[in-house]
């Protein structure tokens, strides 16, 4: 399975998610610097991936940096918006910065690498208990549709969504699975395609706009997506076009599961609206692999996620369990416990 992200004695490196799958390139962050443009141009992308990119620029930044702790988590919190997981690991990182305080500069640099380590080794155990618990949901003889990437490449490994599928594989049940390309970053074309043919689940991808046909068509057992952000009332902001498929799924009664660790919980927040929501550059909209799409200077709106409220979730698959609605109780059972 690749190697989303790692620390080594060079910097933090992580694979080029921008050039995949037409080659495969990794990316040393020497800086903190580094590792929040890394973030900021999705170099590496995917909530749980970023909050451990983030916990290793905190990392890296008190081992390479004279600078601020306060002005290195800033600038890591500054590069994108919605995905609650980079503001959980800045958050994990300075709590323990500021319980160091005393200690030898070599002891906290030490501690703040060996917690970043953690973040991620604890990352891929989570993934795979959501899997585990994931996986009893997925009918056998059934195919489910995905959007997005929710796989290794978007965590520490093994992935959210794509960790219930392979979990759902790992127990003899016979699925396929169908990817949408997700449009405009197409990171269901791009990576989720790449991810499962490498892992030789049989996967088909189609357009955005086919989810409809194919979750009328009776074929599709399951929906199964990751989050960025999951509001208290289990409102779910994940990739642009996951609240059509939400909807679509419902009106053919299909099941739709969002797979997600606690950490995307954000119980701060009542409800979706609340949500911030990061809007991108108009170029990925008009141009694909820099060629133009779109008459010169159209109008573009590009929001990069949307919320998909939650009567329209089925359960929330977490690394402690399954939560079902009402949500408000269920997932503050889960947090806590």
């Amino acid at each position: 399975m690749v190697e989303t992200i790692e620390w080594t004695v060079d910097g933090v490196v992580m694979i080029d998610q921008t050039r995949l799958p037409r080659e495969t390139v990794f990316v040393t962050c020497r800086t903190y610097l580094e590792v929040a443009d890394a973030i900021k141009t999705m170099i590496i992308r995917g909530a749980p991936a970023i909050g451990v990119a983030a916990a290793m620029g905190v990392a890296i930044g008190v081992e390479r940096s004279d600078d601020d702790i306060e002005l290195i988590c800033s600038t890591l919190a500054a590069t994108r918006p919605t995905a609650v997981n980079l503001f959980w690991g800045i958050d994990r990182m300075r709590r323990l910065h500021l319980s160091l305080a005393g200690r030898s500069r070599a002891e906290m640099v030490a501690a703040m690498v060996t917690e970043a380590k953690l973040v991620k080794d604890e990352d891929v155990a989570i993934c795979m208990a959501i899997g585990a618990h994931g996986a009893a949901l997925v009918p056998d003889h059934k195919t489910v549709l995905t959007h997005c990437n929710a796989g290794a490449l978007a965590t520490a490994g093994y992935g959210t969504a794509l960790g219930v599928i392979r979990a759902a594989v790992a127990a003899g049940k016979t699925i396929d699975v169908f990817a949408d390309e997700t449009r405009p970053f197409l990171q269901g074309a791009r990576l989720t395609a790449w991810e499962l043919q490498q892992d030789g689940i049989p996967t088909t991808l189609i357009t955005d706009n086919m989810a409809g046909h194919f979750l009328k068509s009776g074929r599709i057992g399951c929906v199964v997506v990751g989050a960025d952000r999951i509001a208290a009332n289990g409102d779910v902001a994940n990739k642009i076009g996951t609240y059509s498929v939400a909807v679509l799924a419902k009106e053919n009664g299909v099941p739709f599961y969002v797979a997600a660790p606690i950490s995307t919980l954000d119980l701060t927040l009542t409800d979706g609206s609340l949500i911030p929501i990061e809007e991108r550059a108009a170029k990925e909209v008009t141009e694909v692999y820099g060629v133009p799409v779109a008459p010169e200077g159209i109008a573009v709106l590009n929001p990069a996620f949307d919320v998909t409220p939650n009567r329209y979730v089925m359960g929330i698959i977490t690394e402690k369990g399954v939560a079902y609605p009402p949500f408000t109780e269920s997932l503050r059972e889960l947090a806590n416990s």
